[in-house]
């Protein structure tokens, strides 16, 4: 005969009760999910590179998570300003774009009309423009390309 168990589903959640250091000053949470911070990763890559770069250089000097506190407060505290000036002037072509992404598997290639739309508003509100990392001098970065080919040819 099979043995019963129980389930024990806690309905409150966990709060870590390890305060932070008091020298690490408290910042909020952005408030957003994977959808709408893949939406505007890049630009919070630009906006906050010199934060984010001091971030990476103070990990690499220590291993301990608590020695890069104040630093990891400055990166959250940069994204969540660059994504209060998308909202305030971007809202409806974010929007569609992060919603894009949610119904598409978060699949870019899938969503190039609403990005272009985010990245032509990005760029002449807030004078960012969206740039991907190794992408070849010269070679069209994949968002800009009028039509994009997908599959690759065989011989």
């Amino acid at each position: 005969m099979a043995s019963h168990r129980t389930s024990n589903f806690e309905d409150t959640p966990y709060i870590d009760p390890t305060p932070l250091p008091s020298s690490v000053p408290a910042v909020d949470e952005l408030g957003v999910s994977s959808a709408p911070l893949k939406s505007v990763a890049f630009f919070i890559g630009e906006h906050c590179r010199e934060v984010n770069e001091d971030f990476m250089l103070c990990k690499s000097e220590n291993r301990d998570p608590a020695h890069c506190l104040k630093e990891g407060r400055k990166v959250t505290r940069c994204a969540a300003d660059i994504i209060a000036k998308i909202r305030e002037n971007c809202n409806a072509q974010w929007e569609a774009h992060w919603q894009c992404l949610e119904k598409n598997n978060q699949y870019y290639q899938a969503c190039r009309k609403p990005e272009n739309a985010l990245n032509s508003c990005v760029l002449d509100k807030l004078g960012l423009k969206k740039t991907i990392p190794g992408t070849p001098e010269g070679q069209v970065p994949v968002h800009e390309k009028k039509r994009p080919i997908f599959t690759t040819v065989q011989k």
